[in-house]
């Protein structure tokens, strides 16, 4: 089963290639992506890497929350669904 991680305080430095990099060392990335501003195409600051096993997801969690990257702590913990109410 997959797990989905919301990753938070991305500097804007960094790229896809950086967060696959580091959030590979903890196993099988399915997907990830850091979303940007459709207008000026850069980037908000945060984003959601899919780990295709819980547990290696677990472990990214505690190895990578608050782990500096390219001068900012990264925020990392699991993803909550949408807010439906908006």
């Amino acid at each position: 089963m997959s797990k989905k991680l919301f990753v938070g305080n991305i500097a804007w430095s960094a790229s896809e290639d950086d967060l696959r990099n580091l959030f590979s060392q903890h196993g099988e990335v399915e997907d990830l992506i850091i979303l940007k501003d459709k207008f000026t195409n850069r980037s908000k600051g945060f984003g959601f890497v899919t780990f295709a096993d819980d547990s290696e997801a677990e472990n990214a969690i505690s190895a990578l929350n608050g782990y500096n990257l390219n001068g900012r702590d990264l925020v990392v913990n699991e993803a909550r669904p949408p807010r439906r109410d908006r």
